[in-house]
């Protein structure tokens, strides 16, 4: 079904200029999952090694010969002196990242492109990625060009001491090289600053020669004849001293002239299991029926013309859908946050094939499948593939039914990535200090019942109605004036008497409400609808501050986002009268900072995906604009070069903290009102 785009944001007439290229804080180029995800976090592709997204150097490197002269694409050699081709642009769309080169007669274009089409489960858990060079004279003559590309056997290791081997394999009559950690220590680590040292690194290249061996010697011999050497070096050495091992790449494209002659490597992560639940290892979600690397690189050879077609429909019609609803700069916006959202998560498969998928704190805090983490990244997910949002929620939702969770609220998480063992963050499973109870059992009823809405049925919800039902009588009873509880937004603290929460706990329970309509449960339903409303009724008089609501009920003078608003909205359910938000977003539009709207009076730090929230609740495209527009000078102004960050000053426009979190895939809430779900 195509869209229905009836969001007031596609006003008759709306015209936008087109803003310039955005210049990413950091930019995607191979992005899979928390451990396989490189980006570059400069202008310049050649002015810096690339890096995992914690920052740490992931370096791939790529030089072009031109008439037998080297020139750097990517990397930085400052010791081979290759000096760098002109870099003239640079695009990021949802699947693919695009660089612009021209120098010496000819113009190359590299593409980094990782399928993940969300759509499609087998693709968004197949760890494969492409690395794909466009190149033709432009100068009317003919060049002799040849491509080097190498990926350092840093991908497969924690730290750069840890030693690695090397290797080489015939899969299908295609020729591959490997990487991997030399001690294999599967899944025994977990935390928020870590790389994966277990699993291999695969490479393979169609039409060119392949070789594992030293960065040194293959770039060297590349750089004096065009060719890779003749033999393997497969000695075991760490990748951070002097030997510098790597799988490379190499092809002769002959005489180029004025047409495009195109090469592509596929660059593949086998990490062999994918996390560890409950005390059991559990499969990557492709490696389901017994596939493994010889299945894996032959599907991603096959593919690729296929893929790339897709993936070039993909991008054209979502960029044009976000265009539409909300403008140039929020399309930009929400493309940067695409892989970056898929790619904080793991795609795994339980033990009789059902999808699981887990979200990872990325430098937060690093726990594995955390409530208020999928709560704000669900609208991408409820967009895009609501059966991801699905395997997110029921490892949680099994979890809690659990004997072992003894409380009348929902956990907030079920681990430290990659090991899902149960509750880690604040009080434990033991006792309720720091626990989020009004927050996590708001945000699964609300997700539940959005499930229900873009699922068309209920089924989710009956599979857990005891804890729903319990979830709801916790709400019922503390949610319209919250204790001293802790929100999503721990960061600021504690908050008794919290004006947002209250309205999640609100929505909630009309969640619930619905729910029990579409189960059956017709007593319940009337009885949490009335509450719902006799709530909502009473935060207004509670919550009112002159021209706006409070942060907190008994603090007059103050204010805050109230994001979870949206919801009413989303659902059309007017639980809330329509001048609540009408109010709030006047009164916005007077807090604003160079970078964006402040998160409440406390501090001048926002979140962006609040922000798209609450730039949602507009009435009017003008208005949404004046919300989202500083967020856009933050994503291309920001000093803090890393993965987008959710969380940042709206003075400075520099990271507080967080980065490449899952969380921005809340900016895509706008296209959930835009009439019913589109096929792609």
């Amino acid at each position: 079904m195509m869209r229905n785009f009836s969001f007031l944001l596609l006003a008759a007439g709306l015209c936008v200029a087109a803003p310039p290229a955005l210049r990413p804080p950091a930019v995607p180029l191979i992005a899979h999952d928390p451990y396989f995800s490189v980006w570059s976090m400069t202008d310049q592709l050649a002015s810096d090694s690339t890096r995992h997204w914690t920052g740490t150097v992931q370096a791939l490197t790529s030089v072009v010969r031109i008439d037998g002269k080297p020139y750097r694409l990517m990397g930085t050699e400052r010791r081979m002196d290759i000096p760098a081709l002109p870099q003239t642009s640079l695009q990021v769309l949802l699947t693919r990242t695009i660089y612009g080169f021209a120098g010496q007669g000819v113009q190359l274009t590299l593409t980094f492109f990782s399928p993940l089409l969300a759509q499609d489960m087998d693709l968004v858990s197949r760890p494969a990625s492409y690395i794909i060079w466009d190149v033709q004279a432009s100068d009317g003559a003919k060049h002799d060009v040849s491509l080097y590309f190498d990926a350092s056997a840093q991908l497969a290791v924690n730290v750069p001491e840890q030693q690695v081997s090397l290797g080489r394999f015939k899969i299908g009559g295609s020729e591959v090289v490997r990487a991997g950690s030399q001690q294999q220590p599967v899944l025994e680590k977990s935390g928020d600053n870590l790389r994966i040292d277990w699993g291999y690194l695969y490479l393979a290249g169609p039409e060119g020669s392949l070789l594992a061996g030293d960065h040194r010697g293959a770039l060297t011999s590349f750089v004096q004849t065009g060719k890779l050497p003749d033999s393997d070096d497969l000695g075991a050495d760490p990748p951070g001293r002097n030997r510098a091992p790597v799988l490379a790449y190499s092809s002769d494209l002959g005489s180029v002239g004025t047409t495009s002659v195109s090469r592509h490597v596929v660059i593949a992560y086998d990490d062999l299991w994918g996390l560890e639940y409950f005390q059991r290892k559990l499969r990557p979600y492709w490696r389901r029926n017994g596939a493994g690397a010889k299945e894996l690189i032959e599907s991603a050879l096959k593919d690729y013309p296929t893929l790339r077609v897709r993936a070039q429909d993909f991008d054209k019609s979502v960029m044009a859908d976000l265009e539409r609803v909300g403008g140039p700069e929020y399309a930009q916006i929400a493309a940067l946050a695409y892989r970056q959202t898929l790619a904080a998560h793991k795609l795994v498969a339980d033990i009789d094939g059902t999808p699981l998928y887990f979200p990872k704190e990325n430098f937060s805090n690093g726990c594995i499948g955390t409530v208020d983490v999928f709560y704000p990244s669900a609208p991408f997910f409820l967009y895009f593939n609501p059966k991801l949002l699905e395997a997110q929620m029921r490892p949680l939702m099994d979890y809690a039914m659990m004997p072992r969770w003894k409380f009348p609220f929902a956990p907030h998480d079920i681990g430290t990535y990659p090991q899902a063992n149960g509750q880690v963050y604040g009080g434990r499973e033991d006792n309720e200090e720091n626990q989020m109870p009004v927050e996590e059992s708001g945000n699964m009823l609300i997700l539940t019942a959005a499930l229900a809405k873009f699922e068309g049925n209920a089924d989710f919800a009956r599979r857990y109605w005891p804890v729903l039902t319990k979830w709801a009588g916790y709400l019922k009873e503390k949610g319209l004036d919250p204790e001293n509880q802790l929100s999503t937004d721990d960061f600021a603290g504690h908050l008794a008497h919290n004006a947002n929460l209250s309205i999640k706990a609100i929505l909630a329970l009309r969640a619930y409400g619905m729910l029990a309509e579409m189960t059956g449960h017709a007593a319940d339903a009337a009885a949490y609808k009335r509450i719902a409303a006799d709530f909502a009724k009473r935060w207004v008089d509670i919550g009112k501050d002159g021209d706006h609501y409070r942060l907190a009920f008994d603090k007059p003078g103050t204010w805050s986002q109230k994001y979870n608003l949206i919801w009413d909205k989303i659902f059309k359910w007017s639980v809330f009268p329509p001048e609540v938000a009408r109010a709030e977003v006047a009164f916005y539009k007077t807090k604003m900072g160079p970078f964006g709207l402040p998160l409440d009076n406390r501090k001048d730090y926002t979140k962006l995906d609040w922000l798209v929230w609450t730039a949602s609740l507009a009435d009017s495209p003008d208005d949404f604009r004046a919300i989202v527009a500083p967020a856009y000078r933050f994503v291309n102004e920001s000093p803090s070069r890393v993965p987008l960050t959710d969380w940042y000053s709206t003075q400075t426009g520099k990271q507080q903290g967080f980065q490449a979190r899952s969380v921005v895939g809340g900016i895509f809430i706008p296209m959930l009102m835009t009439g019913s779900m589109r096929t792609w």
